[in-house]
């Protein structure tokens, strides 16, 4: 993709099917992104981004001064989260199948001895899947009735920037796996928010209205995902301009 240096922001420009310009600073490194219809000028996105410096910087700030959770190592101690709940990590290496399981106030990892971090957070994974794949069922069967759509097929899959996606063509919704850390609330506004999308395509007045209108009470999950952690993906949303 093209690149565009405008003072010292160095701006990555895509060209896509908009009808406008539109300005984007992307969490965690506050990389900026310009999407544009196919014939733009270069000195029409110059000078969109020079119009838009003081906001640029001011979320490019706020974005550096946001603490950046460690990786996790999946060894004991750790805090993992479930439902929005924190738990301690508690590694019990012994004989047989690896199993995950709550208790209390810990998260109790049972892998075999000599088990890789890489093995043991596919442990968890899957864990934190067999949790989604309970709990969507019924939440489908609960908002499809209110938002008026039904969706065809779903599934879970990890997502790196996105909490959801919906095909339209095909009906079919996928939901973040990482939805499983949040609390259920949240997890219920994603479902909602791409059933609506089964309605409308697109982000405008028209699709927030659908979503207000079926969950009067979203934008508190929507703020909560937007501003990251639990801990802590996928990255949250970008801010954009309109």
């Amino acid at each position: 993709m093209p690149h565009l240096q405008i003072d010292d922001l160095l701006v990555e420009v895509v060209y896509k099917r908009v009808r406008y310009l539109r300005l984007t600073v992307r969490r965690p490194d506050g990389r900026i992104q310009v999407g544009a219809p196919p014939r733009t000028t270069e000195a029409a996105i110059r000078s969109m981004v020079l119009q838009k410096q003081a906001w640029i910087r001011k979320h490019q700030a706020a974005f550096r001064a946001q603490e950046v959770p460690p990786a996790l190592q999946y060894v004991s101690g750790e805090t993992h989260f479930y439902q929005g709940q924190p738990y301690r990590l508690c590694v019990v290496e012994r004989p047989g199948r690896a199993q995950v399981a709550l208790a209390g106030t810990e998260l109790h990892l049972l892998v075999p001895a000599g088990t890789t971090a890489l093995q043991r957070r596919q442990v968890v994974a899957g864990w934190h899947r067999a949790q989604l794949q309970a709990l969507i069922p019924p939440l489908l069967a609960k908002w499809e009735p209110v938002v008026g759509a039904q969706a065809a097929a779903w599934g879970i899959k990890q997502m790196k920037t996105r909490w959801g996606t919906c095909s339209i063509r095909a009906r079919r919704i996928w939901l973040s796996l990482e939805l499983s850390k949040w609390p259920l609330p949240c997890l219920e506004y994603v479902v909602v928010h791409e059933l609506v999308h089964l309605h409308e395509r697109l982000h405008n007045a028209r699709f927030w209205e659908l979503v207000n209108q079926a969950m009067p009470t979203w934008q508190a999950a929507h703020q909560a995902l937007k501003q990251g952690r639990p801990d802590a993906g996928p990255r949250p949303e970008p801010v954009r301009t309109a």
